[in-house]
């Protein structure tokens, strides 16, 4: 499995570039603004970077390049940050 999946968000500034990787049980999240930024740690990711993750996560179970235990985790994630999201 590649440890890391990324995306690019849109916000009301810009692009800004996101991946996602996952350490042992846990997924941690890095962004930058621009291509040759330095990454930097996102300590609270928005529920928009968790439905992401877990889209594509989802992808990549049906292309067998990620455990299907993953989805589960990142869905377990999401409810216990974002109780009121619907998922």
């Amino acid at each position: 499995m590649k440890g890391e999946i990324s995306w690019v968000r849109r916000t009301e500034e810009g692009k800004v570039q996101v991946f996602a990787k996952l350490t042992r049980d846990r997924w941690q999240f890095f962004a930058r603004p621009a291509r040759f930024d330095e990454w930097q740690a996102v300590e609270k990711p928005p529920l928009e970077d968790w439905l992401e993750l877990l889209d594509n996560v989802q992808r990549r179970i049906a292309r067998r390049t990620v455990k299907p235990e993953q989805e589960d985790l990142v869905k377990k994630t999401i409810r216990e940050k974002f109780p009121d999201a619907e998922i």
